[in-house]
């Protein structure tokens, strides 16, 4: 076991991490898992279901109405968070008050989301879900740039890799072998949230921050820039987060297997789950192989960026084996070659992003500002999606993200891989003026 390590004065980040790096990484497993849960079990199979039960033959529209209202949402509340989280001096600490508040809250809207008989309760349920879950992972981003030391971030982003298809694995292994009770499924997703967060709580320690005298209150200008990092004054923070929103819209695309087996393959709904659950199986295999050892290689060769490059170039390929599919049994090994590419990402574009964030006094609202590129494609899929779909059905959808993949691998050309910061072939991490 790793011993804790003493903390630094609060109000800076920590020079030795507060909390022992062994409990750091339990705490990042759980509020992760918790997070990814609460988001894409349902995104990839309740909603569907429950809005099918709902809405029958509009279930597409109303789940993307659904989803992107709540993508928007989110896309507003994550830098919120951030931001928040930052300027907190609760005792309990900055980013732990939120991980629990988010978190807790979320779940316990997660078991009363299965009650609702309406597309517009669904729409502002999974609103306030989404709003609390991105202020939970908000504040659990910012708890690893606080506290990861720079030689355990390639091992912590393949951990963080793993989790995210990890996390919902279990959720899906759970829901799909539960009847179809109304609230049953949800309120189970509901508690496995629930003990991931409590388990963060439990592990990180994070020391009560002072607020310097100086600092100013928060006014609507200060909240307003929560939103915005200038890529003219950080380009290669700017360069990092195109990387990012241009491979996650393509990820995005698994929101639809869903349809792909009910409306191309004619796939009864009540088999829905089970083919859900092979397919996240197969995902959740294939990242495990790639975030492992990308993250280890990573750490051993000191470099990122071949690792993102690859990640997007094989997840596009994964998406266009999708889109040419001729049925089912082509659909598995497409996904498999998906979740290899997106796994390959995740393990390094974390660590590759903590690397590129301005400065730690404002962590929080900084990697919040990326995981907007993060967030943002589930706003914009989902508007996008029904005029692919009428363009040119599922080929069309998923030939187009893979395109969106392809063009985030190029984008990692301009980013500083390690050792490489200053140098003018690649963007700087802070531009500095004359």
């Amino acid at each position: 076991m790793i011993p804790d390590a003493v903390a630094a004065p609060t109000g800076t980040s920590p020079a030795v991490p507060a909390t022992g790096q062994g409990r750091l990484i339990g705490a990042l497993v759980g509020t992760n898992a918790a997070g990814y849960i609460s988001i894409a079990v349902p995104m990839n199979l309740l909603l569907v279901t429950h809005l099918t039960a709902i809405a029958d033959a509009g279930a597409t529209s109303a789940f993307s109405l659904v989803t992107g209202i709540g993508g928007v949402v989110g896309l507003l509340a994550n830098p919120l968070g951030g931001r928040i989280s930052d300027r907190t001096a609760a005792r309990f600490g900055r980013r732990r008050t939120w991980i629990l508040t988010g978190g807790l809250g979320a779940a316990i809207l997660l078991a009363v989301l299965g009650w609702t008989t309406e597309v517009w309760q669904v729409a502002l349920g999974w609103a306030l879900i989404t709003t609390l879950v991105m202020v939970q992972l908000a504040a659990s981003a910012a708890l690893a740039a606080d506290q990861v030391a720079a030689e355990r971030r390639g091992v912590v982003s393949g951990v963080v890799a793993f989790v995210a298809l990890a996390g919902p694995a279990v959720g899906f292994a759970v829901v799909s072998v539960l009847p179809a009770v109304p609230g049953l499924q949800w309120g189970l997703v509901g508690v496995l949230s629930a003990a991931g967060v409590l388990l963060a709580v439990l592990l990180v320690r994070d020391p009560r921050h002072r607020i310097p005298a100086d600092e100013p209150r928060l006014s609507l200008a200060i909240i307003l820039r929560s939103y915005w990092v200038s890529p003219r004054r950080h380009p290669a923070f700017g360069w990092a987060w195109a990387v990012r929103f241009l491979i996650t819209a393509a990820w995005a695309s698994n929101s639809y297997l869903a349809f792909v087996f009910t409306q191309r393959f004619a796939v009864p709904a009540g088999a829905v789950p089970g083919l859900i659950f092979l397919v996240t199986l197969i995902g959740i295999v294939c990242v495990a192989v790639t975030a492992w050892l990308t993250g280890w290689l990573s750490g051993r060769i000191r470099r990122q960026k071949p690792f993102v490059v690859t990640g997007g170039l094989v997840l596009a390929g994964g998406l266009v084996l999708v889109a040419l599919s001729p049925g089912i049994p082509v659909v598995y090994p497409g996904t498999a070659v998906m979740s290899l590419g997106y796994g390959a990402f995740l393990a390094t574009d974390f660590a590759l992003c903590l690397r590129v964030l301005p400065g730690p006094g404002s962590a929080g609202k900084d990697f919040a500002v990326l995981n907007i590129a993060s967030t943002l494609p589930v706003a914009v899929v989902p508007f996008v999606a029904p005029a692919l779909l009428a363009a040119g059905g599922f080929f069309a959808m998923f030939a187009c993200l893979a395109a969106f993949s392809a063009a985030g691998a190029l984008c990692v050309a301009r980013v500083p891989d390690i050792g490489q910061e200053g140098q003018a072939r690649f963007a700087a991490i802070t531009r500095t003026t004359a």
